[in-house]
């Protein structure tokens, strides 16, 4: 029986262009792809292991023909809009109290801190959850399994009564070995305001 909810935060709840901001960036920095380095120092942003100043100022550095406009713009180019139909069934969720609900989210300062300025209701959203982890914030990322013990060992959980909902398949390919019922969300085809018919086996 399910008592726990672990939702994603990108393309579940609010939208991304992951395509479109690759083509942006890898204009914007004259590649062709991006490095290993590239990829390395951007996954320790969004863990935590750097500030944000750190971040740009490694950016300003590798392409100093950008501004530091350039480089905070390119890097939110990725977030989208939040339909407020999710909003509204995750309020509703809380509303009815019949589920603990988390957050987990692979995240960093800069989405974060764009999310508060275009997305009026962050904080209400934000409300709705029992606990709400970012990954820049408790230094731990997903798809490393540590991200999900902890959360796990944070809220005296059995996996085997928890739903895990993200977009990545490597991410859920971890929760499912830990022993998460999972939801590998499409964000093309399906949406979160229809969990409970998409995955009406499990309730």
């Amino acid at each position: 029986m399910i008592k726990t909810l672990i939702f994603d935060f990108g393309d579940v709840f609010i939208n991304l262009d992951k395509e479109g901001a690759m083509t942006n960036a890898l204009e914007l920095f004259e590649l062709d792809e991006l490095s290993e380095e590239l990829i390395a120092f951007n996954s320790f942003y969004e863990q935590g292991l750097i500030d944000t100043k750190e971040f740009i100022d490694f950016y300003l550095s590798n392409f100093p023909k950008l501004s530091k406009k350039d480089i905070i713009e390119a890097w939110n180019y990725i977030i989208c809009d939040f339909p407020p139909k999710r909003l509204e069934f995750i309020q509703q969720l809380a509303k009815d109290k019949q589920y603990q609900l988390i957050l987990l989210s692979n995240t960093n300062e800069l989405h974060i801190n764009h999310i508060k300025e275009y997305i009026p209701f962050y904080e209400e959203f934000k409300a709705c959850f029992d606990n709400f982890y970012l990954s820049h914030e408790i230094m731990l990322r997903k798809p490393n399994s540590d991200i999900f013990k902890f959360v796990l060992d944070e809220n005296q959980l059995n996996p085997k009564d928890c739903l895990f909902i993200d977009d990545t398949t490597e991410n859920i390919e971890t929760a499912s070995k830990l022993g998460f019922h999972v939801w590998n969300n499409n964000p093309k085809t399906e949406d979160i305001v229809d969990l409970f018919t998409i995955k009406k086996e499990l309730f």
